[in-house]
């Protein structure tokens, strides 16, 4: 209850809140358009979703995305009405994906560094036990260095939850730019989906601030 109170009482908090609302109303509407006798619920969802996403004005602290997205807020509530949308929409997804792109390239040094020293934990552990190493033939040795890379990564992510929550975070953000900007086209449940994803990991990050991915 004290997470919760401290997750609310933060404009973050709220924030992270009110996109979570938002993708789970994108998610609902895609999964009940197909259904007969929905469209009244589907057209509350649509409007919910509308209204969300324009409450939530500007909430990234990426200087660009957030002079873009202010803009089309404004353009939104009808304050300006001679904004291009779609240019600045353009725009704003663009800067936003050149920035999940940095961050998940810093995620993926992040991880190598991670599984570099839980490989070299283990070798030292290997050195220090008297037990021969086991072989294997050239048959195996294609699938056996995928299952040792695999298990790396599961163990490196294990011990660094933070990192595995900030890498998880910034893939569901991504995918989002990738269909605004055309590059790869997604049906709006698949970006509901990892839109919620996205927020409830943000939200766990706020209530509970040790989970936030430390930057050098």
């Amino acid at each position: 209850m004290d997470a919760f109170t401290r997750f609310t009482n933060q404009t973050q908090g709220r924030d992270r809140l009110f996109r979570a609302t938002q993708y789970t109303c994108m998610l609902l509407r895609y999964l009940l358009e197909p259904k007969a006798g929905k469209e009244k619920v589907v057209m509350k969802l649509k409007k919910l979703e509308s209204s969300v996403s324009t409450g939530r004005k500007s909430n990234l602290n990426r200087v660009i995305y957030f002079i873009c997205d202010t803009i089309l807020w404004v353009r939104s509530v009808g304050l300006a009405s001679g904004i291009n949308k779609e240019k600045w929409r353009t725009w704003a997804a663009r800067h936003y994906y050149y920035f999940l792109l940095l961050s998940l390239g810093r995620d993926l040094y992040e991880i190598s560094l991670q599984m570099e020293r839980v490989a070299h934990d283990r070798e030292k552990r290997e050195k220090s036990s008297s037990q021969d190493p086991l072989k294997y033939s050239v048959a195996d040795e294609e699938t056996e260095w995928l299952q040792s890379f695999l298990l790396l990564l599961f163990q490196s992510l294990k011990q660094h939850p933070p990192l595995l929550l900030d890498t998880v975070k910034n893939f569901c953000d991504i995918l989002n730019p990738l269909d605004q900007l055309g590059i790869y086209k997604f049906n709006p449940g698949i970006i509901g989906l990892v839109g919620l994803v996205s927020s409830i990991a943000g939200m766990i990050t706020v209530a509970y601030p040790q989970m936030k991915l430390k930057t050098r």
